[in-house]
């Protein structure tokens, strides 16, 4: 018993002690932290003078600091800011409290007070400043504690009679960030005064008054500081914020504008009295009144504001909207009386004139027009002023603001039409696209007369590429009222045709939507522009014109909803609307022409576009899928039929339904992955000994290599992934990388194990790094290659490399198919080249050894950042390959997930004694270490596992991203 006794004795003591022996490392290391601050220490000990203190303390600002050692770095610095004579040292500290308050992950409240404290004896208002510019980043670092926020708050209030600007700014911002409207704020008038409760509103417009300009800015910042909290501004500062419009100083007055805006969308319905009248206004009116009379500024920043502020005032009264276009002042803008109302006052008082004495009937009162208008003069034309003001940006932010106001009101629109058309002539080129831009976006409103159609149409002669093609968009959307505006549209394009060739699909394009939008106007039309004649037959055109084949676009979209138009085509006109329905489908609609076969009749085409359709494609994408999932039952030779026809079938649908073809390709890819597997993994392939299964082992290889190649397409060329189908990319590339391993062992001598060794080593770290960076997909990836290394991760880490490669092959061979699942929306990467066509037989001259510029059309969809990505690449006859990768500016956006590529690629070669064609193609280039899923997963652990080494290096290349499209070129001999 005794002995039993002492054994639980001992027990009981080795529990006991245990317990400080597993806090010791836990305060070793919180006292080797604060080793930051003991440096500190020492430097600032060994400073002899200000001067060298302030180096210590510039070097000690580049050094990062852990949170764990930042509250022993403060109490060091403010130890010595109180020792510190020289202000400069002390400001440097101060700024240096700032810093430290933004680490992360350290909660500054504890020092809240020791900073408080440095304020009461600062004598340098610099200092100061930045010491409040301290507690404002510490009050935002906490912004849930209701103590800290009051406390700062009154210390604001404090020092917000201080005589340095810097620091009643200071105060202002740290009301503006800190302050609650509804909570009395105590705010100290003076020494020996009481406490006067009052609003921080209050307390901050008093200094809209201020008599420095810089503090009135503030004060208004502050102000908006509060409405950006979610606060909501008392309608009294309105009169004062009205009053600063006028301010000599011009930050004050952009300020402002703000303000007088804010109000505005807070008390649109409010009743405002006009001063020296007693008319009332709308709030909203008024301040649309006021802002109007800021765009005549005498700074061109404030006149930019203003005219973009205006934009957004969709509240306003049509009657002042529509005075912002007419420089007249309508009747003093007065509210005008009756004649009834005027006789009425006349009889009353009694008096009429006798016409004996001239002017007896004169007004008795005098009126001064600015003081009784209903809107400031400035505002009678405020947008006639903004777009013909000297300063482009100003022009450029009065038409958005324009097309903001048309967009919400038709009438205004109208009204509006000809100032925009008039900027079509500005000097400026982003001035004209803008302006093309906006008339393009209020098209649905707004219908072209013949004469501002002519002025529109003049802008076809510009030389930029940009604002043609601009223009053409804008044709395809805008109404026109007249045949002789058909007449006169067409005309113009076919002459921009002819002399910029390369405008050529654009134009097309241009004219199909003109067509389809007023048939009934190229109606009267036909027979002159196909040159058909009743009576006599006309000679058949070139079809290889592509001005006649802009003609045919315009009367065959037009024919679509006018069915009378066939009549009057001849036969030739039929056989030509044949051709072009295959060659350019994408411009020629299906039509139904009377008395023919309907092999002209495509509406078939279009039956099956219906969202029936797509939801019945979904459903066979995922029920394909399905299919395959039960791949495991079946054998080898069954497996690859059933992959084989499911690939067949996807690709199929991808080019039946352009909704899913990105997703469709998607599959078809992964499960080629899955079919180059199985059919490397084939039994006969691993029975054989090593030299008899040469040939087996080199299409193994090869095809290996081509399950990385495609998982990389599949990673890079595919937007819209979810983490999930990432993680089963990165599956299927363990699985080859796998695979190669293996086969480098069969096919290695036994001797050499050095590099198998190292090969082993490395996928082991892949397979750790999987592991990091879909931790949360691993459930999903049950019964996977994955899955089952990770159960035998400890056998593998401790085994020798030949045994390693016998598990590696079991494992391969024995894990299932993972389950593909779909997000709901991915879509593939793909680049179309426009031009050159690889049409022309005529080949490219030049002599050799110089260059020749050879002109990119393309457009890209679904790329992501295209401008670092996208590369062209130029293989000559020789074998030679040339990448180059385009200018940014090169790339336009169109559109959203659409880009446009214009560039010019310079060839150059020695001289061949016949023309050869080069191969011209778009690369997407892509890094294994720009993946933002590995990229901020490897963010998540790096952080608590320092100094380990990524376990592969980044992975470049190149993807082809559109078809090779082919030149002729011919470089000639130098002459002698």
């Amino acid at each position: 018993m005794a002995a039993h006794l002492k054994k639980r004795v001992y027990e009981e003591f080795s529990k006991v002690v245990q317990i400080p022996h597993e806090e010791a490392p836990a305060k070793k290391l919180r006292l080797s932290k604060p080793s930051k601050s003991a440096a500190l220490h020492i430097d600032l000990c060994k400073a002899a003078n200000s001067t060298d203190a302030l180096q210590y303390l510039l070097q000690f600002a580049r050094k990062p600091v852990e949170a764990e050692s930042v509250e022993g770095v403060v109490r060091i610095l403010l130890e010595h800011y109180y020792k510190e004579t020289d202000n400069s040292v002390r400001l440097k500290i101060a700024s240096l409290l700032s810093l430290l308050s933004k680490t992360q992950g350290f909660s500054p409240d504890c020092i809240v007070d020791d900073t408080i404290n440095t304020l009461s004896n600062e004598k340098s208002h610099q200092v100061l400043a930045q010491l409040l510019d301290t507690l404002l980043v510490i009050g935002t670092q906490l912004p849930e504690s209701p103590t800290v926020r009051q406390r700062l708050i009154e210390v604001a209030c404090k020092h917000l009679s201080d005589t340095y600007f810097g620091v009643r700014n200071k105060c202002l911002q740290l009301l503006g960030c800190l302050g609650i409207v509804d909570a009395p704020v105590n705010k100290d008038e003076g020494p020996g005064t009481l406490l006067g409760v009052r609003d921080v509103q209050t307390i901050i417009s008093d200094y809209f008054a201020d008599q420095d300009p810089r503090v009135r800015t503030a004060a208004l910042k502050a102000m908006l500081q509060l409405h950006e909290r979610g606060m909501k501004i008392h309608q009294i500062i309105y009169d004062q914020a009205c009053r600063l419009l006028s301010d000599d100083y011009e930050q004050v007055r952009s300020a402002a504008v703000q303000m007088v805006w804010v109000l505005s969308q807070l008390y649109p319905e409010s009743i405002v009295p006009i001063p020296s009248s007693n008319e009332e206004i709308r709030l909203v009116d008024d301040a649309f009144g006021k802002i109007s009379h800021m765009v005549s500024d005498g700074s061109w920043m404030v006149r930019v504001q203003a005219a973009k502020t205006l934009g957004s005032m969709l509240q306003v009264s049509p009657h002042f909207l529509e005075q912002t276009l007419d420089k007249k002042l309508m009747s003093d803008l007065r509210r005008k009386r009756t004649a009834h109302e005027r006789a009425k006052e006349l009889f009353a008082s009694g008096e009429f004139s006798s016409g004996r004495k001239w002017a007896d009937d004169a007004p008795k009162e005098k009126l001064d027009t600015n003081t009784v208008n209903l809107i400031a003069s400035g505002a009678c034309g405020a947008f006639v002023h903004g777009l013909e003001d000297e300063m482009f940006e100003v022009r450029i932010a009065a038409v958005e603001a324009l097309c903001q106001l048309a967009r919400s009101s038709p009438s205004f629109a109208e009204k509006c039409l000809d100032f925009l058309v008039d900027m079509f002539n500005d000097e400026i080129e982003e001035v004209r696209l803008q302006s093309i831009h906006v008339l393009r976006e209020i098209s649905t409103h707004i219908t072209l007369r013949e004469d501002q159609l002519d002025t529109v149409l003049a802008v076809l002669e510009d030389s930029s590429r940009d604002i043609r093609e601009a223009l053409h968009e804008l044709l395809c959307y805008t109404n026109v009222s007249t045949k002789e505006c058909i007449q006169l549209a067409l005309l113009e394009l076919l002459k921009n045709l002819n002399k910029y060739p390369t405008d050529r699909n654009s134009v097309w394009k241009c004219l199909k939507f003109v067509g389809s939008r007023h048939p009934t106007l190229v109606l009267p039309l036909v027979s002159e522009l196909l040159s058909t004649h009743p009576y006599f037959d006309t000679p058949e055109p070139d079809m290889d014109d592509p001005a006649y084949i802009a003609v045919l676009v315009l009367v065959f979209n037009a024919a679509k909803s006018c069915p009378t138009m066939p009549a009057l085509f001849s036969d030739h006109t039929f056989r030509h609307y044949a051709y072009l329905r295959d060659s350019l489908s994408h411009l020629v609609p299906p039509l139904r022409l009377p008395g023919r076969k309907q092999v002209y009749s495509l509406d078939s085409v279009d039956v099956g576009s219906g969202s029936g359709s797509v939801e019945s494609a979904q459903l066979f994408l995922q029920q394909s899928l399905n299919r395959v999932s039960t791949i495991q039952n079946l054998e080898a030779p069954g497996a690859q039929d059933l992959l084989d026809f499911t690939i067949r079938d996807l690709q199929r649908l991808g080019e039946l339904q352009t909704e899913l073809a990105g997703a469709a390709d998607f599959c078809a890819t992964y499960l080629r992955c899955q079919l180059l597997l199985i059919k490397a993994l084939q039994e006969k392939l691993w029975k054989m000994a090593v030299p008899l299964c040469l040939k087996q082992n080199v299409t193994a290889t090869a095809a290996a290599q081509q399950i990385l190649e495609e998982t990389y397409k599949l990673e890079f060329l595919y937007c819209g992934l979810e983490s999930r189908q990432v993680a089963i990319i990165h599956h299927v590339r363990l699985q080859a990388k796998a695979l190669q391993l293996i086969l480098t062992a069969r096919t290695r001598l036994e001797s050499v194990l050095d590099p198998l060794i190292s090969s082993c080593e490395k996928f082991l770290q892949e397979v750790d790094a999987f592991q990091r960076l879909f931790l949360a997909e691993l459930p999903q990836l049950q019964d996977s290659f994955v899955d089952k290394l990770l159960e035998l991760m400890p056998r593998l880490s401790s085994c020798k490399p030949v045994e390693l490669v016998k598990i590696l092959q079991t494992t391969l061979r024995q894990s299932g198919l993972v389950q593909l699942k779909l997000p709901e929306q991915i879509h593939g990467a793909k680049a179309t080249i426009i031009e050159p066509t690889g049409e022309s037989d005529n080949p490219l001259r030049f002599t050799s050894g110089l260059v020749v510029a050879l002109d990119i059309d393309a457009t890209l969809e679904h790329v992501q950042d295209p401008q670092n990505a996208v590369k062209v690449q130029v293989l000559y006859p020789d074998g030679q390959s040339h990448v180059i990768h385009p200018k940014p500016g090169d790339f336009r956006k169109p559109g959203p997930d659409r880009h446009r590529l214009i560039t010019q690629v310079y060839l150059s070669h020695s001289a061949w004694t016949e023309p050869s064609q080069i191969e011209v193609r778009l690369l997407l280039a892509y890094s294994s270490s720009s993946n933002s899923l590995s990229s901020s997963a490897s963010k998540g652990w790096s952080d608590s596992i320092d100094g380990i080494p990524p376990p592969e290096a980044a992975v470049e290349g190149t993807i082809p991203l559109s078809k090779p499209v082919k030149v002729y070129i011919m470089p000639k001999p130098a002459r002698r």
